[in-house]
């Protein structure tokens, strides 16, 4: 017999409530009979000119734990909260705007003598009018073996830094977009770019080279 999905819980992680969050907090149960590593705990948030990702698989997200169906996660990022520009789906569609695809993907490199796992993160930018994610233009594809600065694992915890200087579209506000399978999808606001929160270092998610000090993420409120 099937486990029924429980309620999805967003929490948002503020400083005052008549602001933009500083970063936001997605919180998703995933049915006990889910084979893919999906994300349960994210935390998202400007960090200077990037934005920061604090990803949590209820399984390691690659490896021989997963087999072939490891995982394959979407973080949507509407970089000047703006419907006009950006993703086209439905009417109603939440996804819609969305300026900026984070793609986080368990897979295996298969050029050496044997299969190397390794999580692959791939950034599209979504031009006015996209269909798809897929149509979005690649603008970065990082490896967490080779972009340790950007791309770091802890057992079934994610830490990405996603350069935001490419030209996307920004505002005072940044909409944050997680659909987890089987669930609604989870929106937020946090500050943009041109908030200037992120550039006084005003939210500082995790260091640079100093992953393990990672600030945990609150529990959420009653």
């Amino acid at each position: 017999m099937k486990r029924p999905l429980l309620p999805l819980a967003l929490t948002l992680l503020a400083t005052t409530s008549a602001m933009a969050k500083d970063r936001a907090t997605f919180r998703h149960t995933p049915s006990q009979d889910e084979e893919r590593p999906v994300v349960v705990d994210a935390t998202v948030g400007p960090q200077g000119s990037d934005f920061a990702l604090r990803l949590r698989f209820q399984k390691p997200p690659f490896g021989p734990e997963c087999g072939t169906r490891c995982a394959n996660a979407t973080v949507l990022l509407d970089t000047d909260a703006s419907a006009r520009s950006g993703l086209k789906l439905s009417d109603k569609a939440p996804e819609n705007g969305a300026d900026l695809a984070i793609i986080i993907q368990g897979t295996r490199d298969m050029s050496g003598a044997s299969a190397d796992s390794y999580l692959r993160v791939k950034v599209r930018q979504l031009a006015d009018g996209a269909r798809t994610v897929e149509e979005g233009e690649l603008i970065a594809e990082l490896d967490h073996r080779r972009d340790s600065d950007r791309v770091h694992v802890e057992d079934n915890t994610v830490f990405l830094l996603i350069d935001a200087s490419n030209n996307l579209p920004s505002g005072r506000k940044v909409r944050v977009v997680y659909h987890p399978p089987g669930g609604k999808a989870l929106q937020a606001t946090i500050p943009g770019m041109l908030s200037g929160s992120a550039n006084r270092g005003k939210v500082m998610i995790f260091r640079r080279g100093g992953w393990g000090k990672a600030r945990q993420v609150q529990t959420e409120g009653k």
